[in-house]
């Protein structure tokens, strides 16, 4: 009779302790830092371009210029297409000065394996300063 009540004991402190990790999980993913961010901090572009992605407003050079040189890409293109796409997309990121970055958490904001981030000059960076490198 005495084991009862231990047995209870643990199994409850068990669930505690997993109720205030969960809720502290849930507090890290709330807070959002970095680029893959809702609202597009630092004005990504997906690499290739979709042919169904509606036009964006304020979009930076580099994605504009990715548009006009490389073959817009939809879900049905053949494989090789889409990879000769994705590979010259990411040569015309690098190449006007961009980054790229991979993404390995779609979600429906960033549905894109793929991403150029636009360099932006600090005198340009937003005024949240999601553009403007850490100091060190």
């Amino acid at each position: 009779m005495n084991m009862m009540p231990v047995g209870i004991l643990r199994l409850i402190s068990r669930f505690a302790f997993a109720v205030i990790l969960g809720g502290f999980a849930t507090f890290v993913q709330a807070e959002c830092a970095g680029c893959l961010c809702p609202g597009n901090p630092c004005k990504l572009c997906p690499l290739p371009p979709q042919k169904s992605a509606p036009p964006v407003a304020d979009e930076p050079n580099i994605c504009l210029k990715i548009r006009e040189r490389v073959t817009p890409v939809s879900k049905n293109t053949e494989p090789n297409e889409h990879y000769e796409s994705v590979n010259k997309s990411i040569m015309e990121c690098v190449r006007n000065g961009g980054d790229v970055i991979m993404n390995s958490r779609r979600n429906k904001e960033f549905p894109s394996k793929h991403y150029c981030k636009p360099y932006i000059a600090e005198g340009k960076a937003n005024a949240d300063g999601a553009h403007v490198p850490p100091k060190k």
